[in-house]
């Protein structure tokens, strides 16, 4: 993969995950030894008020991941983060962006500013964050 040299205002290719089933959510429980009964068993999150389970967090941020990694080699992510916005329901699809919000120079470096964010179909944000990637 070349390096990534963007502009501002350019966007990642988006990417799509979903929709989001039992089966990924008992299979990313497992594989990420994330056993919350709200995510993997409807009677408990209904018991806790829930409408029914719910994609655990760190699911939405790898598909966030990928977003960043299917354009940008992974050496050249410095930093990214991101804040948990709302809970992302069963059988919801997720659409995830990035935009670039700025070139900066850090550490005699040129970097890229990305805004990235993970939504569910009806547009609402559930995911929110940022990247600093190295550039060439």
């Amino acid at each position: 993969m070349e390096r990534w040299n963007p502009a501002i205002g350019d966007t990642l290719p988006e990417v799509e995950r979903g929709p989001i089933s039992r089966g990924t959510l008992a299979l990313f429980a497992g594989a990420s030894n994330d056993h919350v009964l709200l995510h993997i068993d409807s009677d408990y999150a209904k018991a806790a008020g829930m409408p029914d389970v719910f994609a655990q967090g760190m699911l939405v941020m790898a598909y966030l991941g990928h977003l960043l990694t299917s354009t940008i080699r992974q050496e050249d992510i410095v930093s990214w983060k991101v804040r948990f916005v709302a809970i992302t329901p069963v059988h919801a699809t997720v659409r995830c962006s990035g935009v670039v919000r700025d070139i900066v120079g850090r550490g005699g470096e040129r970097c890229a500013v990305l805004d990235i964010a993970a939504r569910i179909g009806d547009g609402r944000i559930v995911l929110s964050g940022e990247a600093l990637i190295a550039l060439p």
